[in-house]
């Protein structure tokens, strides 16, 4: 593996990042927090912008309403609270004033999927990605490390157009270069193989570049892709590695239903189908427990990438 870990920090940290360099990029960028502002890293840029920001207390439907609306006066705005509370607990606000108005808001979620810990399922979220990329128009990306999740603030910054952007609790791996370009619905081959290929998203891309290792030790070749971008998914790229691989293992911290596998899945099933196999969770909700227990527990680790690996092969 080519890839060393420049440090460990967690992906809120470089959204926080992110939203300041973006901010001081662009005068019209506004941020709103619904009580969580330390959580979600907002501090730098309410006190570097205060008049650009607006503590909406635990009000989070209000608050994707405040939003849309600020829209209208051109201005772009970053709303923040935790993934469950970005999504279930407002989904209507942001269904009918978002997405079906095409308003050009940032939807940016922070402690998404189990990785969360100790607060347990009803902080958790698994089903989220599942409920934004179905609404038309809205696009999802969900990054796997302190600088790519900076270099993805940034980015949407400049896109128009409605945004759901998830990132995680704890420290993980920084392995992205500073500099690697980030491009919204362009997925990133972060190692080259020929025996299968590996889709992997979020937290799950570093533990793919371990099974990478492990793989390798065994023989076996993996093509190691890295889709930060959910909606829209980058289809040139998995058909372009899967023509040499001939089958697929995805990874993800989510629910296996509705997530990137289910996304890649239907994509193969109308153009031509390969075997697949997906680690994620498996359809049931998540627990109190330490980050990499639960990962452990919910079968998210590399040793579960190696073991569809070899799954898959045999399907071949």
């Amino acid at each position: 593996m080519k890839y060393d870990i420049l440090n460990y920090a967690d992906t809120r940290s470089g959204f926080g990042a992110g939203l300041l360099e973006a901010g001081k990029r662009n005068d019209n960028i506004v941020a709103l927090c619904a009580d969580l502002t330390g959580s979600l890293k907002m501090n730098a840029f309410a006190s570097e912008f205060p008049e650009r920001f607006f503590q909406t207390g635990i009000s989070e439907a209000n608050m994707i309403g405040m939003a849309a609306g600020l829209t209208i006066g051109g201005k772009i705005p970053f709303t923040g609270t935790f993934a469950n509370f970005s999504t279930a607990r407002v989904y209507d606000q942001v269904r009918q004033v978002v997405a079906y108005s095409q308003k050009n808001v940032k939807i940016c979620a922070s402690h998404a999927g189990i990785s969360l810990g100790e607060d347990g399922a009803t902080h958790q979220t698994l089903e989220d990605i599942a409920l934004m990329k179905a609404l038309p128009g809205m696009t999802v990306i969900n990054t796997c490390d302190f600088n790519q999740t900076k270099q993805a603030t940034i980015a949407i910054a400049d896109y128009e157009g409605p945004v759901y952007l998830r990132f995680g609790r704890p420290k993980v791996p920084n392995f992205i270069p500073e500099d690697m370009p980030f491009e919204i619905g362009k997925a990133i081959v972060l190692e080259e193989g020929t025996d299968v290929t590996v889709i992997a998203t979020g937290h799950l891309v570093w533990e793919a570049l371990l099974a990478f290792d492990e793989l390798a030790k065994e023989g076996i070749s993996a093509e190691i892709i890295n889709i930060h971008t959910i909606k829209p998914l980058d289809e040139e790229a998995i058909f372009k590695s899967l023509e040499k691989t001939k089958c697929v293992v995805t990874a993800e911290e989510h629910n296996i239903l509705g997530g990137l596998g289910e996304s890649v899945a239907g994509v193969l099933a109308r153009n031509k189908p390969y075997p697949m196999e997906m680690v994620a969770v498996k359809d049931t909700f998540g627990q109190s427990g330490k980050p990499d227990e639960l990962m452990e527990y919910y079968g998210l680790k590399s040793k579960n990438i190696v073991e569809s690996v070899k799954k898959v092969l045999k399907r071949k």
